[in-house]
């Protein structure tokens, strides 16, 4: 099926008030599901959380922090909006190897601007951004395989 027919099909879909529709043409097979219930997928060992909670202390023995040693620096959210990833594929910064990223750190970005592409099945997704401001992080590195939902950027 052409990439022209399964846009059609889309926005078919996202117009009507049908929630689901498959359609089988040869040998290929598109199902197309709008409002679909949120996947939960547990993280790959590739994608470890950035801003993980210390568990709370549970009492025994006070805790080093208590007992004068120094205390380890908190890992500080970032300042901004996250972007995320809207589904899972593989993250690249530019439109091709060897061409210039979309954005940098420091770029000024608006939203509904590309800042980069996520591949999935073959095919190329151009991510836009949902918030105007400056790139003040890239949170993954170019080629890196990402998680639905996974921080990407952040915009300040």
């Amino acid at each position: 099926m052409d990439l022209r027919k399964l846009k059609t099909l889309i926005d078919l879909v996202s117009e009507s008030g049908i929630s689901e529709l498959e359609v089988t043409e040869g040998e290929g097979k598109v199902r197309i599901v709008k409002n679909a219930p949120p996947v939960y997928v547990q993280p790959s060992a590739s994608y470890a959380p950035q801003y993980a909670q210390p568990l709370p202390f549970q009492g025994g023995e006070a805790p080093a922090a208590a007992a004068g040693a120094p205390a380890a620096p908190a890992v500080a959210a970032p300042q901004g909006h996250v972007v995320t990833s809207p589904m899972v594929g593989t993250f690249y910064r530019a439109p091709s190897p060897g061409a210039e990223p979309f954005v940098q750190v420091g770029d000024t970005v608006k939203e509904g601007q590309t800042i980069c592409i996520i591949e999935a099945m073959k095919l190329l997704n151009e991510i836009e951004s949902d918030k105007s401001g400056v790139v003040t992080e890239i949170l993954v590195e170019n080629g890196q395989a990402v998680e639905y939902g996974q921080p990407l950027f952040v915009v300040g």
